[in-house]
């Protein structure tokens, strides 16, 4: 039979944990720098998320979980009442358009500055970014970061913990644990950014023991259904150089395969590359692969079905895609159909805040 878009599994009904899914298409998380300086959610940003509420699955952007973890301005937290009650307002709109959301939790670590969050940033090591960071007032230089104890690195796993709690009292169904793209947990896993000696160094065991202990404290306080995992083998950004690659995410996996995790996220995902395949196997749970479709380059005219139809093909349960739906609030509509994308516009809109490239993308309907 030849295939029809309505025949693919991208559009098949799937489980997560006790969400069910209309299809299996997940808004990745996208940074957009919309709320306020507080943190807290704007009205704009549940437009924005519910005008995209036809994703099997919403992982709202990366939110940091206490004020030393903010990596730049306007980014949500969710350590506060009001940075709560503003996710509510979106997760209300959200859920009244048919949607679903996971938020993700992210901790910037060396990827901050004080005339941002008014702290020093804090790290496994005392290593500054290697390039300047995006403050309120401009590019600044980057300043070296407090080192962490072990009392910090407690107080941190708590953070987690609580910010996790606040995202479900903020009605969202889960939360992802950002471990990628050069922030905290990935600056403790990386070679470069963790020259540290003791039991949260060194070794392989030593250099994942941090993001481990965070998920199973995020999984101990809202149960392990709510909870995934987003990962980035190989990723340079922010300066990350992990070293033993091949033996960390194994080792990674292997120590929460038991933990009946909600999900594992894998960024870059690429079929035929060895190591996403024996992550693939490792993991005995639901596996989301974000296609490697260009860090910054053209979006493929198809959105990335064609690479999501692979990852599907090569064992991956649902495909995370993002700057398609940065321009099409309608993607899944779109992709099934096999219509044309809105182009995504000058990346100057990106982070300015504002409904600009934001919320006045049209739809199919438009």
């Amino acid at each position: 039979m030849t295939n029809t878009p309505q025949e693919s599994r991208l559009f098949q009904p799937s489980r997560l944990g006790p969400l069910e899914l209309p299809n299996r298409l997940v808004m990745a998380p996208l940074t957009r720098n919309r709320a306020g300086a507080d943190g807290v959610p704007q009205p704009l940003m549940a437009a924005y998320y519910a005008q995209r509420a036809s994703a099997g699955l919403i992982i709202a952007e990366a939110t940091t979980p206490n004020a030393v973890g903010q990596t730049y301005p306007n980014i949500p937290g969710i350590h506060s009442p009001a940075q709560v009650a503003g996710w509510r307002q979106v997760t209300d709109a959200v859920r009244a358009a048919g949607g679903r959301m996971f938020l993700q939790l992210q901790h910037g670590g060396r990827v901050g500055h004080p005339d941002t969050s008014g702290l020093m940033p804090v790290a496994p090591s005392p290593v500054p970014l290697p390039e300047t960071i995006h403050t309120p007032t401009g590019r600044r230089d980057s300043v070296v970061p407090r080192e962490m104890t072990t009392d910090d690195i407690r107080s941190t796993v708590a953070d987690f913990a609580t910010a996790a709690r606040n995202a479900v009292g903020a009605g969202f169904a889960g939360v992802e644990v950002h471990a990628a793209n050069g922030h905290l947990l990935h600056q403790f896993m990386a070679r470069n950014t963790n020259h540290r000696t003791d039991a949260y160094g060194g070794s392989v065991a030593g250099r994942i023991r941090f993001v481990v202990e965070v998920v199973r404290a995020v999984a101990a306080a809202i149960g392990p259904e709510r909870v995934g995992l987003r990962i980035s083998p190989r990723n340079t950004v922010n300066g990350i150089e992990e070293g033993e690659t091949q033996a960390l995410y194994p080792a990674l996996l292997e120590a929460l395969a038991d933990d009946r995790l909600a999900y594992l996220h894998t960024v870059f995902a690429d079929p035929e590359e060895p190591l996403w395949q024996q992550l693939r196997k490792t993991w005995p749970g639901t596996l989301i692969a974000n296609p490697a479709l260009g860090w910054g380059g053209p979006l493929p005219a198809d959105g990335g079905r064609r690479a999501g139809e692979r990852l599907l093909a090569a064992g991956a349960d649902l495909i995370a895609l993002g700057r398609a739906f940065i321009s099409n609030p309608d993607l899944v509509d779109r992709l099934r159909a096999g219509a044309p994308l809105n182009p995504l516009r000058d990346e100057g809109w990106m982070y300015v805040g504002g409904e600009n490239g934001y919320t006045d993308y049209p739809t199919l309907a438009d």
